[in-house]
């Protein structure tokens, strides 16, 4: 473990680790499941129960997940293992089973996430060549037919799209955490705020817009309840990327000096921030041009079409909307990717192409293809009345990351105690770290047991 520590490299600057951060919690989890929600659930209200959320749950936990992976600076297994220092007391091994837990995790969502990618390059290059043609107002029906022909009924074209967006994955992640994901991400990230920028101008300038902007924005009281709101509380551990090893992983590679309040903060501040701007970025066109905001999932795929065969030079807008989508993706998929390939590098001291190479291809085969095929021509194949795309999203977002983000904070509390605080801050004693500690330690426990019991009933 001593030679895994030494050889282990660290982020060139706390900018680059809270733009690589903020890549890996963006994702399609702002980009794409944020805005349906807000969406099905009362607008205004979603959003504000979001940004209270970010606070109760999302902060306080990405200081959990910090504080146990720069402890050790290692895999997001080994993290919870070695000794307290202070007493010398070996951690029971037992502990390690939340890193494997997070790892199967990471397996779940990336089977059916790296699917989504492939979507969004099948729209893509249907825009540019004309397969998907917005150059004219297009109906309903035409929106629904495009995207039951070409993603739903087109199992091979989606399989060869997915694979295109895993070797993608594959050549960054080939050039390492530090020349791979963090260059990468120093280009991808501010090319995601232009586009996105880009994208909300060119939204709310649109006649009508502001209607929309009310019903995002303006909470509607009679809309929240205890059961939203818990709803919303889980969700906050997808859009942060709780639960399977993310921040772990990341913030094993962070120095000893950095102020992990701060960069948690900005985290939490930064996810939240790319959120909203996603909803301005839909909201104000989908009422101008009275398309209704509740279609769900595929609010993205076959509602905004419509919204851009109406916009002057909407196939451009199109394809800049569809490319932030993969960039949004992207940055995440990397991340998320690392946490397994690190362990498969630290754990069984395989090289580094070949941890690559098992992870993608091996995720590939057993889930991605499944993910799709579930669609279409395995549609019959169901685990607990769900298709084979949607179980990996229920097994992974519904138990493993709520148990596994469980067992972080109990790890936290009850395990490193006073470890913790001194790992949190230089001044463990102070007011912020006490509260935080024993917030962690009593509160939050509490909190995801709430969310994992709902989601189970």
């Amino acid at each position: 473990m001593t030679t895994t520590k030494q050889q282990r490299q660290t982020w060139s600057s706390r900018l680059t680790y809270v733009l690589t951060v903020a890549g890996a919690t963006v994702g399609f989890g702002a980009t794409w499941r944020f805005p349906y929600l807000v969406g099905q659930n009362g607008g205004g209200a979603y959003v504000l129960l979001f940004c209270l959320a970010m606070l109760l749950i999302g902060i306080p936990m990405i200081l959990v997940e910090n504080v146990i992976g720069r402890r050790l600076r290692v895999n997001s297994i080994d993290a919870f293992g070695d000794k307290i220092q202070d007493k010398g007391k070996n951690i029971s091994q037992y502990w390690k089973i939340l890193g494997y837990m997070g790892i199967l995790g990471a397996f779940g969502i990336m089977a059916y996430y790296m699917v989504l990618g492939g979507w969004v390059i099948s729209y893509i290059i249907n825009l540019i060549s004309g397969g998907l043609d917005i150059s004219e107002p297009i109906t309903k029906d035409v929106a629904k037919n495009f995207y039951e022909l070409h993603i739903e009924n087109s199992p091979w074209e989606i399989v060869g799209y997915t694979f295109l967006f895993v070797a993608i994955n594959y050549i960054i992640l080939a050039k390492g955490i530090i020349g791979g994901i963090e260059r990468s991400v120093k280009y991808l990230m501010p090319l995601l705020f232009i586009f996105l920028i880009g994208m909300v101008i060119r939204n709310l300038t649109l006649p009508g817009a502001m209607e929309g902007v009310s019903f995002y924005l303006k909470p509607d009281f009679s809309k929240i309840t205890p059961q939203l709101f818990i709803f919303v509380l889980g969700q906050v551990f997808f859009a942060l990327s709780l639960g399977f090893g993310v921040l772990i992983t990341l913030s094993s590679y962070l120095n000893k000096e950095e102020n992990l309040i701060h960069t948690a903060v900005i985290t939490g501040f930064t996810n939240t921030i790319i959120a909203v701007l996603c909803g301005f970025m839909i909201f104000p066109s989908l009422f101008t041009f009275d398309i209704k905001p509740d279609a769900g999932p595929t609010l993205v795929f076959q509602s905004l079409p419509i919204v851009f065969s109406h916009l002057w030079a909407g196939k451009f807008f199109a394809i800049v909307f569809f490319g932030l989508l993969l960039i949004a993706a992207l940055t995440t998929s990397l991340t998320i990717y690392e946490v397994i390939i690190t362990v498969l590098q630290e754990k069984l001291r395989m090289r580094r192409g070949k941890a690559i190479f098992f992870t993608l291809f091996g995720i590939f085969l057993f889930g991605n293809l499944p993910s799709i095929l579930g669609d279409n021509l395995w549609k019959d194949v169901t685990f607990f009345g769900k298709s084979i795309f949607d179980s990996f999203d229920f097994l992974s977002g519904n138990i493993l990351f709520m148990l596994t983000a469980l067992g972080c904070a109990l790890f936290v509390g009850f395990v490193l105690k006073d470890e913790a605080k001194k790992e949190l801050s230089p001044t463990p004693n102070s007011l912020f770290t006490k509260v935080w500690f024993n917030y962690v330690k009593f509160v939050v426990p509490i909190i995801i047991l709430v969310i994992f019991i709902s989601n189970l009933i």
